[in-house]
């Protein structure tokens, strides 16, 4: 019965790890044995220099995902794959995820689901505004809302500290 089951690897080896089981599935004939190597992956908009970037990344490091029968041969080609340092579970047994955790890992349960946003900016960051009304104003970050892509900056108008909100690529850091 095939069922999805977690490999523990090298962090940052991910792709290598699942090139090199591939090809490992293929070279000794375990075709049958697997149905998908994945490295679990989410789209994320990073806001750099006021530019919203749309990038990749990973939802877990350091760790693939396969779809296989577990059978002894298909272990072995698994557990010696280069990069590779093991399978999570208990023990010497490994445990394969639910239903529920693969849907929700792989987004399966839910096809159109928007890019998340990640915040670049922490609290009592120094930003100058890049657009709008205050333009060319620095101030100091006191809130981020990533849900929102707002930050709530304190910047200095006639003397007083002002309270501010600014969208993430309304502003840039200062370095």
């Amino acid at each position: 019965m095939f069922q999805w089951y977690v490999i523990n690897t090298y962090s940052g080896h991910e792709n290598k790890v699942k090139a090199n089981l591939e090809h490992r599935i293929v070279s000794m004939n375990q075709q049958p044995s697997f149905r998908r190597v994945v490295v679990p992956t989410e789209q994320v908009v990073e806001t750099k220099d006021g530019q919203k970037v749309q990038t990749e990344k990973r939802v877990l490091p350091g760790y693939v995902l396969v779809n296989m029968e577990m059978t002894d041969d298909s272990w072995s080609v698994v557990k010696n794959t280069p990069g590779v340092t093991g399978f999570v579970g208990s023990g010497a047994t490994p445990v394969p995820l639910s239903k529920p955790e693969i849907d929700r890992i792989l987004h399966t349960a839910t096809a159109a689901e928007r890019p998340r946003a990640v915040a670049q900016f922490e609290l009592g960051e120094s930003v100058k505004v890049t657009s709008g009304p205050l333009s060319d104003f620095d101030g100091e970050i006191v809130d981020v809302n990533p849900d929102q892509h707002k930050l709530k900056v304190l910047v200095n108008i006639f003397e007083r500290q002002v309270p501010v909100e600014l969208s993430f690529d309304q502003v840039k850091k200062i370095d």
